[in-house]
């Protein structure tokens, strides 16, 4: 395994302890199924795999490379934050009532079944060759008629069996074909359909039972052992870039591999480092050594900051609030008292606050971002502001001396933890550049636009989109009820059409549940279709559809929805 364990025919005794006690000494090997613990979050069913030829084992504490069930995570795991599987998935199961976690759980059992019926395969094949040469020598020899009936009972043996097996088949298509649409996705794995399926000896790496994005909801925080007194949280996260990476020490403990980028040139002059498929095992995110400062630490800075300390970047951080910094600190980031000193002891700083005022005040302020630049000093602002912001910003940095680029992003708190932003970038090239690892780390693609402005307009026109959208399904959820037909129904019908997609399908359950806990203020992207709006009043440019949704959102804010999630906008329609 290329030190990450023993090899298949042999095993290496390995003593762990865990939280409230000791374990007896166990033995794990190349294959086995396990449950593999990283850092905070919950217990994940896994295989002990070989890993890629060019990933090199942490030095360290011993390790086992491990294949999760249910993602298209791998990681290096410590062998005392490994369990095996059978041994403890009572245990587990008592524990994590996650859906996520069932349908990984869900995926163990298919790959059992799957390798039991590779072997009674094989088995049967073995049992047939030999019938086969059996009736070879039978027939070498002189038949008389009771051989010739002895062979015709054989090969009627073989063909009842032959016709069993199609039963079988024929059965489980059956079952299968009884289950509703929904819980067959939740089956299938990601292989599309009409694809030839990969060969069936490659078992030792399980897929994916679970269809990405289908899930939403943030990680919840775990202790392996929990106390009556503290009952663990329902855990449903979305693990494709965000288990992995997840341990004590970063740096040492473990190498990422879920992201390689690549840069490519596009036609119209802009440039996009785009992050492959996190299946990617041909490259590792290398942490740059320049120092990072992170201020504000809200919905979506919180995500970026674990993101950043999980990829093994050094990361100082500020909040107004300063206890949002206590988890942060606990992961091994660095508390900076101000702005300024941040950006003093930083290479690069990133920001995240609400609005333009928040962002003005951030660098304006009292022992704010300006005092601390110097030349050389750089400024990234991931504020989604207007583009007239943005720009004065932009100046008072360059004219201390200090780099400048505004780096606003597309998507939620979600896709934040999940480390699947997508970076609209613009102003200092070099600067962007020189972010490379730190984006790959935050998000999934990121695109270079150009001067300083142009990614602020690009950010508003794209939430705008996203606004109008949310209110226009608002209205269609209350024109259903109103008229007596089906949400549930509506919502079915949508997803099985053209406008199916995750963002669509996490609101309308939102709406039906009665559950606004935000992901995306509905105050913030108001604040956005009011700039929007703006944009387009600048260059005499009429956005009727983002002014009719503007108002319904307004009107939420009237009702006390402003901390609400977006989707509260329903709402709206409802008073």
């Amino acid at each position: 395994m290329g030190g990450a364990g023993a090899t298949s025919s042999s095993r290496r005794p390995v003593r762990r302890r865990w939280l409230g006690g000791k374990m007896a000494a166990v033995s794990l090997r190349l294959g086995d199924l396990v449950w593999g613990k990283l850092g905070r979050y919950p217990p994940w069913p896994g295989k002990i795999v070989n890993p890629p030829k060019d990933l090199k084992k942490p030095r360290g504490k011993k390790c086992f490379f491990v294949k999760f069930f249910g993602t298209e995570d791998h990681a290096w795991i410590k062998v005392e934050q490994l369990k095996p599987y059978h041994a403890h998935k009572e245990e587990m199961i008592k524990i994590n009532k996650g859906k996520r976690f069932q349908q990984a759980v869900d995926a163990v059992e298919e790959f059992l079944r799957r390798a039991k019926g590779k072997d009674q395969t094989s088995s049967h094949n073995s049992a047939d060759d030999k019938n086969r040469r059996n009736s070879s020598e039978e027939r070498s020899r002189p038949n008389s008629g009771d051989e010739k009936r002895k062979l015709s009972l054989s090969e009627g043996k073989v063909k009842k069996n032959m016709g069993e097996g199609k039963k079988r088949v024929s059965s489980g298509s059956s079952e299968r074909g009884s289950k509703s649409p929904l819980k067959r996705a939740q089956e299938q794995s990601p292989r599309k359909r009409g694809r030839p399926p990969k060969d069936e000896k490659d078992l030792t790496v399980p897929e994916s039972s679970t269809v990405k994005g289908m899930m939403a909801g943030p990680m919840a925080a775990f202790k392996w052992q929990p106390t009556a007194s503290e009952p663990v949280k329902d855990a449903d996260p979305h693990f494709h870039h965000f288990l992995l990476s997840q341990t004590d020490k970063p740096a040492v403990c473990y190498q990422a591999i879920t992201k390689k980028l690549k840069i490519c040139e596009e036609e119209t002059g802009s440039t996009s480092i785009q992050a492959a498929d996190s299946t990617a095992v041909n490259g590792s995110i290398t942490p740059t050594d320049k120092k990072i400062g992170f201020l504000g630490l809200g919905l979506m800075g919180s995500g970026i900051v674990s993101n950043l300390l999980k990829m093994g970047h050094t990361v100082t951080v500020w909040n107004r609030t300063a206890e949002k910094c206590d988890l942060f600190i606990q992961e091994g980031a660095r508390l900076g008292r101000t702005p300024a000193e941040v950006v003093s002891t930083c290479d690069i700083t990133f920001a995240c606050v609400s609005d333009p005022k928040a962002a003005k005040d951030l660098v304006l302020g009292p022992s704010g971002v300006l005092q601390g630049i110097r030349p050389g000093k750089c400024y990234v602002d991931m504020s989604t502001v207007d583009a007239d912001t943005v720009t004065e910003l932009a100046q008072v940095i360059v004219s201390r001396g200090g780099r400048f680029l505004e780096a606003p992003v597309s998507g939620n708190q979600q896709l934040s933890n999940d480390g699947m932003l997508v970076i609209l970038a613009a102003g200092d090239r070099g600067l962007y550049e020189d972010c490379s690892s730190c984006f790959q780390a935050m998000g999934k693609t990121s695109f270079f636009l150009g001067e300083v402005g142009n990614a602020a307009k690009m950010m508003l026109i794209v939430n705008m989109v996203q606004g109008s959208f949310m209110a226009t399904i608002a209205e269609g959820l209350t024109l259903a009820q109103v008229t007596g037909q089906s949400q549930q129904t509506l919502l079915d019908i949508l997803n099985q059409g053209q406008l199916a997609s995750i963002f669509l399908d996490q609101k309308c359950q939102n709406i039906l549940q009665g559950n606004f806990k935000p992901d995306f203020y509905l105050k913030y992207i108001q604040k956005d279709l009011r700039l929007a709006i703006a944009l387009g009043d600048a260059v005499n440019h009429p956005t009727p559809m983002a002014a009719a949704a503007n108002e319904v959102y307004k009107r939420a804010k009237a009702l006390d929805q402003s901390d609400n999630d977006m989707s509260a906008v329903y709402r709206a329609y409802i008073h």
